[in-house]
């Protein structure tokens, strides 16, 4: 690819297990640019306060039960929940990165950049429930959990989260320039076909 060209901040939503992390790794690697994902700890601490704790636990998911707590406060004008000040430091993150060509990972950012009208190529990964668990299995995140149920409750907790701060469907494809089954193909493939099109709108 030519270098005169400017590769577009490239953002990535997932489904939990369809390999959002593995995919931006190989993205990066392949055109030399950041990608930030669990980074975004230590750069939202700096900017909001909150401990790295607190960040990871509320980080890009909510539960059903704290949506509807903050619904219901939020009707003071007084109210303001460590989620939404994370999301807003978040936020302030995101826009600074967006500065420079990169990749980020979740946390509302194809939503965020598109409300500030910056250029980004969206992307959307899902794939089939059996193959996520399998994964998940592999990432060993769920805690003792049963590996389907801890599927089920990231994803719904993640979506919880991106329809709270965006009033949108995470998986809703008119917020994406792409949206693909990444269980169709492996890794490599994925990237390569994914570089493709983002080497289409480079500038």
């Amino acid at each position: 690819m030519s270098t005169e060209k400017r590769i577009p901040v490239i953002t990535i939503n997932r489904q939990y297990g369809a390999g959002g992390r593995t995919i931006a790794r190989g993205l990066s690697e392949k055109f030399g640019i950041p990608w930030y994902d669990k980074d975004f700890v230590k750069k939202t601490a700096a900017e909001s306060g909150y401990s790295e704790e607190d960040i990871r636990a509320e980080g890009e998911q909510m539960s059903s039960g704290s949506r509807f707590l903050v619904s219901i406060l939020s009707n003071s004008a007084a109210y303001f929940s460590s989620h939404d000040g994370i999301y807003q430091a978040q936020r302030k993150v995101i826009l600074d990165l967006a500065k420079s060509p990169c990749i980020i990972v979740g946390r509302c950012a194809n939503f965020i950049l598109r409300e500030e009208h910056i250029p980004a190529f969206s992307i959307f990964l899902y794939a089939d429930e059996e193959l996520r668990i399998r994964r998940a299995g592999e990432l060993k995140e769920n805690g003792g959990m049963e590996l389907r149920k801890y599927v089920e409750k990231i994803d719904a907790a993640r979506d919880i989260y991106y329809r709270n701060y965006t009033h949108h469907d995470i998986g809703d494809y008119h917020l994406y320039d792409l949206m693909l089954n990444s269980g169709r193909m492996n890794t490599a493939e994925n990237v390569d076909a994914i570089a493709q099109m983002v080497e289409k709108t480079a500038r």
